[in-house]
């Protein structure tokens, strides 16, 4: 007798009547008409059963903040920062588990599973680095937390930088971070490029870079970015993150940029919720949208995935871990209204976010870990629509969270008693 049989799901390919068979935490079928016993026999109801939502793009240090010591008045990026270096000095390691686990409790019940967060590595002591690591440890069961070392004030701006930065990494930390564009000039942004990546291929590490998250089209980080992934082999192991810069650059340097960065193997990340928040501020009218050029590195054959970036942080007041709201602002934000492009947003919060962190056995195929979403939705267009319940989140086989479906009662004559939201 197997583990686990679901029967009658839609897949988020289009497949209809589909049944997933489970044992030992791994799918062994997917096929029509299963004829198999189980331990628990779930009947999907036609609903949409997808991989679990990925989240590329997020700071679990700073998250759940909110208030503490202030309030974010104008709610713009500078003045975050300048919270945020008020709040450092107050953080302590408890804190920052307690909030970082209550938010994994939040990721867990929207059905996101796996989360890239970048660790502040600043303080010498280290403290949100060996926070998130025992936060890793933690959530292991149920949740993959893979980490970055970010020098959020600039490698080579901020003193002993460098040196926090690969004593994380000698503590666990799995993937190398960086902000060239806020060292003190262009030179010192490519040159930390360089160093990061240099250090990466040492050390046989991934990269991801908050590179040009900024209004100002001659910040052109991505471009070195670029350059020292295909010198270093580093292809389809380097990240830019944010890449709002690319909105204002003219079409003819795009037209050069794009085609580098496919042939480099160099994945992007764009933040739909923060970039439409925090970029444009300076513009009057006609004001720019902030977020990078989405469709056009899709076409160019470039993985691109979403990130929810901030919940409740410095910089951002809002936020629930639900990787639905993020892909609805992608896809307004990016225009990407087309059913092609609405599924591709779909899939940049599900696997496209999974080939960018590499995750082994993701995917609803034999042979993969049986993680998945039962969601109260008929097809991927639909559960962005309806930010979709999630009726039931599986890991490894066995049901993690569980939520009613979302219907409303109704009291108007004539009409149906009910009606599912």
């Amino acid at each position: 007798m197997t583990d686990l049989l679901i029967r009658n799901a839609t897949l988020p390919d289009g497949r209809t009547g589909i049944d997933v068979l489970v044992a030992h935490g791994r799918i062994v079928n997917v096929a029509r008409n299963i004829n198999a016993a189980a331990g628990l026999t779930i009947d999907a109801e036609a609903q949409l059963l997808a991989p679990p939502f990925v989240d590329a793009h997020f700071h679990m240090d700073s998250t759940l903040t909110y208030g503490t010591p202030r309030v974010n008045q104008s709610g713009t990026l500078l003045e975050g920062i300048a919270l945020w270096g008020e709040l450092k000095p107050q953080l302590t390691q408890e804190s920052i588990v307690a909030r970082a686990l209550a938010y994994c409790d939040w990721a867990v019940t929207k059905g996101l599973l796996a989360i890239r967060s970048h660790v502040d590595v600043g303080d010498p002591s280290l403290r949100a680095v060996e926070a998130l690591l025992h936060v890793r440890e933690c959530v292991k069961p149920y949740l993959d937390l893979q980490l970055v070392a970010f020098p959020q004030d600039g490698l080579l701006r901020s003193p002993g930088a460098l040196d926090n930065l690969k004593r994380a990494l000698a503590m666990g930390v799995d993937v190398v971070g960086g902000i060239p564009h806020c060292e003190r000039t262009s030179a010192d942004g490519a040159e930390s490029v360089k160093l990061l990546c240099e250090l990466a291929a040492k050390e046989a590490r991934l990269v991801d870079m908050h590179c040009d998250e900024t209004d100002d089209p001659q910040s052109r980080h991505v471009e070195t970015l670029a350059f020292h992934a295909q010198r270093l082999g580093l292809q389809q192991r380097v990240t830019g993150s944010h890449l709002t810069s690319m909105h204002s650059m003219d079409n003819d340097y795009v037209a050069k940029l794009i085609p580098l960065m496919a042939d480099a193997g160099v994945n992007a990340i764009a933040n739909p919720l923060i970039n439409i928040t925090l970029q444009g501020r300076r513009d009057t009218y006609p004001k720019r949208r902030g977020m990078t050029r989405v469709p056009e590195l899709m076409a160019a054959g470039i993985d691109v995935a979403f990130g929810h970036d901030c919940v409740m942080d410095p910089w951002y007041a809002l936020g629930s871990g639900d990787m639905l709201e993020v892909a609805a602002m992608g896809l307004h934000v990016a225009q990407m209204t087309s059913q092609a492009g609405m599924r591709a947003c779909f899939e940049a919060v599900t696997v496209n976010a999974a080939k960018i962190l590499q995750l082994d056995g993701y995917g609803i195929a034999a042979g993969n870990r049986a993680d998945f979403v039962l969601l109260q939705a008929g097809d991927p267009i639909d559960a962005i629509r309806r930010r979709a319940t999630r009726l039931k989140v599986f890991r490894a086989g066995k049901v993690i969270a569980e939520t009613p479906p979302s219907i409303a009662k109704l009291h108007v004559p004539g009409r149906p008693e009910s009606v599912a939201l």
